[in-house]
Protein backbone atom coordinates (compact mmCIF):
# COMPACT_ATOMS: atom_id res chain seq x y z
CA UNK A 1 0.00 0.00 0.00
CA UNK A 2 1.16 3.34 -0.86
CA UNK A 3 1.25 6.17 1.59
CA UNK A 4 -1.99 8.74 1.76
CA UNK A 5 -1.89 12.32 0.40
CA UNK A 6 -0.97 14.82 3.39
CA UNK A 7 -3.09 17.38 4.32
CA UNK A 8 -1.25 20.65 4.09
CA UNK A 9 -1.91 22.37 7.81
CA UNK A 10 -0.45 23.26 10.37
CA UNK A 11 1.02 20.47 12.68
CA UNK A 12 -0.31 20.97 15.67
CA UNK A 13 2.96 18.40 18.29
CA UNK A 14 5.88 20.77 18.48
CA UNK A 15 8.01 17.95 17.88
CA UNK A 16 6.64 16.47 15.00
CA UNK A 17 6.58 20.41 13.43
CA UNK A 18 10.07 20.12 14.23
CA UNK A 19 11.12 16.81 12.37
CA UNK A 20 8.92 17.42 9.39
CA UNK A 21 10.99 20.57 9.02
CA UNK A 22 13.96 19.27 9.55
CA UNK A 23 13.08 16.62 6.55
CA UNK A 24 11.50 19.15 4.30
CA UNK A 25 14.22 21.40 4.41
CA UNK A 26 16.47 18.96 3.88
CA UNK A 27 14.89 17.27 1.14
CA UNK A 28 14.11 21.70 -0.39
CA UNK A 29 17.44 22.14 -0.05
CA UNK A 30 18.68 18.64 -2.16
CA UNK A 31 16.00 19.94 -5.09
CA UNK A 32 17.53 23.58 -5.46
CA UNK A 33 21.27 21.55 -5.72
CA UNK A 34 19.76 19.62 -8.28
CA UNK A 35 18.26 21.91 -10.36
CA UNK A 36 21.12 24.11 -10.45
CA UNK A 37 23.32 21.20 -11.43
CA UNK A 38 21.07 19.71 -13.83
CA UNK A 39 19.55 22.82 -15.48
CA UNK A 40 22.82 25.51 -15.39
CA UNK A 41 20.16 27.47 -13.46
CA UNK A 42 21.11 30.35 -10.98
CA UNK A 43 19.50 29.13 -7.60
CA UNK A 44 19.49 31.14 -4.53
CA UNK A 45 17.19 29.72 -1.24
CA UNK A 46 16.69 31.70 2.05
CA UNK A 47 14.66 29.58 5.00
CA UNK A 48 13.96 31.12 8.20
CA UNK A 49 12.91 28.54 11.38
CA UNK A 50 10.23 29.32 13.79
CA UNK A 51 12.51 30.41 16.08
CA UNK A 52 14.42 32.55 13.68
CA UNK A 53 17.72 30.49 12.20
CA UNK A 54 18.74 30.78 8.81
CA UNK A 55 19.35 28.54 6.30
CA UNK A 56 20.36 29.25 2.83
CA UNK A 57 21.85 27.94 0.18
CA UNK A 58 23.29 29.05 -3.30
CA UNK A 59 24.38 28.27 -6.65
CA UNK A 60 26.76 30.98 -7.32
CA UNK A 61 29.92 31.53 -4.86
CA UNK A 62 27.78 33.82 -2.74
CA UNK A 63 24.33 34.85 -1.97
CA UNK A 64 24.93 38.32 -2.32
CA UNK A 65 25.47 37.98 -6.22
CA UNK A 66 22.43 35.95 -6.54
CA UNK A 67 20.40 39.10 -4.55
CA UNK A 68 22.33 41.81 -7.08
CA UNK A 69 21.04 40.13 -9.90
CA UNK A 70 17.77 39.58 -8.35
CA UNK A 71 17.24 43.70 -7.57
CA UNK A 72 18.60 44.50 -11.51
CA UNK A 73 15.62 42.11 -12.85
CA UNK A 74 13.18 43.64 -10.47
CA UNK A 75 14.30 47.52 -11.27
CA UNK A 76 14.27 46.62 -15.13
CA UNK A 77 11.00 44.59 -14.95
CA UNK A 78 9.45 47.87 -12.97
CA UNK A 79 10.70 50.72 -15.40
CA UNK A 80 9.42 48.49 -18.26
CA UNK A 81 6.06 48.58 -16.53
CA UNK A 82 6.34 51.93 -15.93
CA UNK A 83 7.25 52.82 -19.95
CA UNK A 84 4.37 50.63 -20.89
CA UNK A 85 1.67 52.24 -18.60
CA UNK A 86 3.15 55.77 -19.63
CA UNK A 87 2.41 54.73 -23.39
CA UNK A 88 -0.86 53.13 -22.55
CA UNK A 89 -1.94 56.51 -20.44
CA UNK A 90 -0.47 58.87 -23.49
CA UNK A 91 -2.17 56.94 -26.16
CA UNK A 92 -5.86 57.16 -23.87
CA UNK A 93 -5.27 60.93 -23.17
CA UNK A 94 -4.66 61.31 -27.16
CA UNK A 95 -8.17 59.34 -27.59
CA UNK A 96 -9.53 60.98 -25.00
CA UNK A 97 -8.57 64.55 -25.46
CA UNK A 98 -11.25 65.09 -28.51
CA UNK A 99 -14.09 63.96 -26.71
CA UNK A 100 -13.64 66.01 -23.80
CA UNK A 101 -13.18 69.19 -26.31
CA UNK A 102 -16.15 67.61 -28.21
CA UNK A 103 -18.38 68.04 -24.93
CA UNK A 104 -16.81 70.98 -23.76
CA UNK A 105 -18.31 72.76 -26.91
CA UNK A 106 -21.70 70.65 -26.61
CA UNK A 107 -21.95 72.15 -22.73
CA UNK A 108 -20.91 75.33 -24.26
CA UNK A 109 -23.61 75.87 -27.37
CA UNK A 110 -26.32 74.72 -24.33
CA UNK A 111 -25.58 77.38 -22.22
CA UNK A 112 -25.72 79.86 -25.07
CA UNK A 113 -29.37 78.54 -26.09
CA UNK A 114 -30.35 78.61 -21.96
CA UNK A 115 -29.40 82.41 -22.27
CA UNK A 116 -31.33 83.00 -25.29
CA UNK A 117 -28.32 83.23 -27.55
CA UNK A 118 -27.55 81.53 -31.10
CA UNK A 119 -31.19 80.04 -31.71
CA UNK A 120 -31.57 80.96 -35.21
CA UNK A 121 -29.65 77.35 -36.32
CA UNK A 122 -32.72 75.80 -33.97
CA UNK A 123 -35.61 74.17 -35.36
CA UNK A 124 -38.82 74.32 -34.20
CA UNK A 125 -38.66 70.87 -32.11
CA UNK A 126 -35.61 71.67 -30.74
CA UNK A 127 -37.36 75.44 -29.51
CA UNK A 128 -39.89 73.44 -27.49
CA UNK A 129 -37.38 70.96 -26.23
CA UNK A 130 -35.87 74.23 -25.00
CA UNK A 131 -38.33 75.94 -23.28
CA UNK A 132 -39.43 72.50 -21.92
CA UNK A 133 -35.53 72.06 -19.97
CA UNK A 134 -36.28 76.04 -19.20
CA UNK A 135 -39.80 75.50 -17.85
CA UNK A 136 -38.74 72.49 -15.39
CA UNK A 137 -35.75 74.68 -14.43
CA UNK A 138 -38.10 76.98 -13.43
CA UNK A 139 -40.01 75.19 -11.40
CA UNK A 140 -37.20 74.19 -9.70
CA UNK A 141 -36.15 77.07 -8.54
CA UNK A 142 -39.80 78.34 -7.60
CA UNK A 143 -40.00 75.22 -5.54
CA UNK A 144 -36.42 75.93 -3.63
CA UNK A 145 -36.79 79.60 -3.48
CA UNK A 146 -40.18 78.84 -2.21
CA UNK A 147 -39.02 76.43 0.40
CA UNK A 148 -36.69 79.11 1.65
CA UNK A 149 -38.83 81.21 2.31
CA UNK A 150 -41.10 79.01 4.18
CA UNK A 151 -38.13 78.10 6.45
CA UNK A 152 -37.50 81.51 6.78
CA UNK A 153 -41.03 82.58 8.18
CA UNK A 154 -41.21 79.82 10.59
CA UNK A 155 -37.28 80.53 12.54
CA UNK A 156 -38.65 84.03 12.42
CA UNK A 157 -42.20 83.08 14.03
CA UNK A 158 -40.27 80.96 16.42
CA UNK A 159 -37.88 84.11 17.25
CA UNK A 160 -41.01 85.93 17.73
CA UNK A 161 -42.40 83.97 20.39
CA UNK A 162 -39.23 83.31 22.13
CA UNK A 163 -38.80 86.95 22.49
CA UNK A 164 -43.10 87.35 23.49
CA UNK A 165 -42.25 84.58 25.98
CA UNK A 166 -38.90 86.97 27.47
CA UNK A 167 -41.44 89.76 27.46
CA UNK A 168 -43.65 88.30 29.08
CA UNK A 169 -41.20 87.80 31.70
CA UNK A 170 -40.25 90.80 32.12
CA UNK A 171 -43.39 92.67 32.50
CA UNK A 172 -44.12 89.93 35.43
CA UNK A 173 -40.38 91.04 37.33
CA UNK A 174 -40.88 94.11 36.58
CA UNK A 175 -44.56 94.52 38.23
CA UNK A 176 -43.38 92.27 41.29
CA UNK A 177 -40.20 94.73 42.09
CA UNK A 178 -43.37 97.63 41.84
CA UNK A 179 -45.30 95.78 44.21
CA UNK A 180 -42.59 95.31 46.92
CA UNK A 181 -41.67 98.86 46.42
CA UNK A 182 -45.00 100.31 47.05
CA UNK A 183 -45.39 97.68 50.13
CA UNK A 184 -42.00 99.04 51.18
CA UNK A 185 -42.93 103.08 50.78
CA UNK A 186 -46.23 102.09 52.79
CA UNK A 187 -44.81 100.48 55.32
CA UNK A 188 -42.12 103.35 56.21
CA UNK A 189 -44.82 105.76 56.36
CA UNK A 190 -46.69 103.62 58.75
CA UNK A 191 -43.51 103.72 60.97
CA UNK A 192 -43.08 107.64 60.32
CA UNK A 193 -46.41 108.52 61.10
CA UNK A 194 -45.93 106.27 64.67
CA UNK A 195 -42.79 107.58 64.86
CA UNK A 196 -44.09 111.46 65.59
CA UNK A 197 -47.72 110.30 66.88
CA UNK A 198 -44.60 109.37 70.01
CA UNK A 199 -42.49 112.64 69.97
CA UNK A 200 -45.59 115.22 70.19
CA UNK A 201 -45.77 116.72 73.55
CA UNK A 202 -48.71 116.15 75.62
CA UNK A 203 -51.57 118.77 75.51
CA UNK A 204 -52.09 121.30 78.48
CA UNK A 205 -54.31 121.26 81.03
CA UNK A 206 -57.45 123.58 80.84
CA UNK A 207 -57.17 126.45 82.76
CA UNK A 208 -60.69 127.29 84.94
CA UNK A 209 -61.31 130.77 83.89
CA UNK A 210 -63.46 132.88 86.74
CA UNK A 211 -67.12 133.60 86.24
CA UNK A 212 -67.71 136.76 84.81
CA UNK A 213 -70.98 137.09 85.36
CA UNK A 214 -72.57 140.91 87.27
CA UNK A 215 -73.94 139.46 90.14
CA UNK A 216 -70.74 137.15 91.06
CA UNK A 217 -70.94 134.87 93.37
CA UNK A 218 -70.43 135.58 97.30
CA UNK A 219 -66.64 134.72 97.21
CA UNK A 220 -66.05 137.31 93.98
CA UNK A 221 -68.41 139.60 96.54
CA UNK A 222 -66.33 139.32 99.78
CA UNK A 223 -63.38 139.55 97.68
CA UNK A 224 -64.85 143.10 95.99
CA UNK A 225 -65.25 144.72 99.03
CA UNK A 226 -62.05 143.12 100.94
CA UNK A 227 -60.33 145.32 98.08
CA UNK A 228 -57.48 144.64 95.43
CA UNK A 229 -54.88 143.92 97.34
CA UNK A 230 -56.81 140.77 98.96
CA UNK A 231 -57.80 139.38 95.77
CA UNK A 232 -55.98 136.06 95.46
CA UNK A 233 -54.22 135.49 91.80
CA UNK A 234 -55.46 132.55 90.02
CA UNK A 235 -52.78 129.44 89.87
CA UNK A 236 -51.27 129.36 86.42
CA UNK A 237 -49.03 126.61 85.75
CA UNK A 238 -46.16 127.58 84.17
CA UNK A 239 -45.83 125.01 81.84
CA UNK A 240 -48.53 127.27 79.71
CA UNK A 241 -47.42 128.54 76.61
CA UNK A 242 -46.81 133.05 76.91
CA UNK A 243 -49.60 133.41 74.16
CA UNK A 244 -52.28 131.73 76.50
CA UNK A 245 -51.31 133.31 79.92
CA UNK A 246 -51.28 136.79 77.76
CA UNK A 247 -54.69 135.75 77.12
CA UNK A 248 -55.40 134.69 80.77
CA UNK A 249 -53.96 137.78 82.17
CA UNK A 250 -56.31 140.21 79.73
CA UNK A 251 -59.18 138.45 80.53
CA UNK A 252 -58.63 138.44 84.54
CA UNK A 253 -57.61 142.22 84.04
CA UNK A 254 -61.26 142.35 82.42
CA UNK A 255 -62.71 140.77 84.90
CA UNK A 256 -61.36 142.93 87.36
CA UNK A 257 -62.19 146.10 85.86
CA UNK A 258 -66.07 144.95 85.27
CA UNK A 259 -66.33 144.36 88.85
CA UNK A 260 -65.05 147.42 89.45
CA UNK A 261 -67.76 149.25 87.61
CA UNK A 262 -69.94 147.18 89.29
Amino acid sequence: MGRGRVQLKRIENKISRQVTFSKRRAGLLKKAHEISVLCEADVGLIVFSTKGKLFEYSSDSSMEGVLERYERHKSAEQRQQLTVTGSALQKNWSLECPKLKNRIEVLQRNLRHYTGEDLDPLSLRELQNLEQQIDTSLKRVRSRKNQLIHDFISELHKKEKALQEQNKMLVKKLEEKEKTLTEQTQMEQQNLGQNSLSLMPPPPPLLALPSLTIGGTLQARVAMQDGPETQRQPNVSTNMPSWMLQHVEERFKQASAARNNC
